[in-house]
This record gives structure tokens, sequence and C-alpha cells, in this order.
């Protein structure tokens, strides 16, 4: 499942928290608009990560071993610019 797929069921859900918590949904169609783009740990999360994976002959665990500390860096920075630049 790529993340376009993956993302849209979140969109409504994400709109529904921010307006239950009585917030604006913003930040969180942000969270997942980012989170939907950040798929490093897996060579099946995006396209290209695909074409990598079979034409340089990647194993499976070197998409592991750099894409979980990427996507650890992400959530991160991701959390702390959310939070700056779409305030609640």
């Amino acid at each position: 499942m790529d993340m376009v797929s993956e993302s849209g069921p979140h969109g409504p859900l994400a709109v529904a928290l921010g307006e239950s918590m009585g917030v604006s949904p913003r930040p969180f169609l942000v969270a997942v608009m980012i989170a939907g783009s950040a798929a490093f740990a897996t060579p099946f999360g995006y396209q290209t990560n695909v074409l990598v994976y079979q034409m340089a002959g990647y194993r499976y665990m070197d998409f592991v071993k750099i894409g979980l500390p990427l996507n650890l860096i992400t959530w991160i920075v991701a959390v702390a610019a959310i939070t700056w630049f779409f305030p609640f």
C-alpha cells in the first residue's frame, strides 16, 4: 500500500479529532501529510525506493538501518515544526 492510499482515510479522522478537542484541525492534517510522505524504513513505501531496491541489489535491512533513524528525525522535526508554525 502506498502513502497516498494510506493517508487518505486518516484525513477525515484528523479533522474529527481536532474538532472533537475544540482546536484547529490544521496541525493534525499537516501531521498526516508529513507522516504519509515519511516512508523511509521500507523499500515499498515509495516508488523510487522500489526501483533502487531492485536495481541496486539492496537488502530489506539496508532500508531499515537508514530509514528508521530518518523516520525518527522526521518525527522530531515535524512535531517541533507543526507546533511552531501551526499552533492549536
